[in-house]
């Protein structure tokens, strides 16, 4: 999921990839390594709708955004740094 920060000339680090992209990516890798074409094609129609109905997703929810942006800024959205920063040093582990 991108977010803009509405800093048009800041450019990404890495390029973002959508998530029906890459759910489409990991079905066909599991499709090859899968061996069995029965196999395949069963997770093929067990994915395709989630596939298309991603597809038909809009990757930001901008409205959304804006409403999480303003009650921040309002201080109505309690925001804890600290708790933040310890959810980002569980995630990313103590390897610092």
């Amino acid at each position: 999921m991108k977010i803009s920060t509405g800093n048009a000339g800041a450019a990404a680090a890495s390029p973002a990839v959508a998530p029906a992209e890459a759910i489409a990516e990991y079905a066909s890798a599991a499709a090859a390594a899968g061996g069995s074409s029965a196999g395949a094609e069963l997770q093929s129609a067990v994915l395709q709708p989630a596939i298309t109905a991603l597809r038909a997703m809009p990757d930001i929810d901008h409205e959304r955004v804006a409403m999480l942006r303003s009650a921040l800024a309002k201080g109505e959205l309690p925001f804890d740094p600290a708790k933040i920063a310890g959810l980002i040093h569980r995630f990313h582990g103590s390897d610092a």
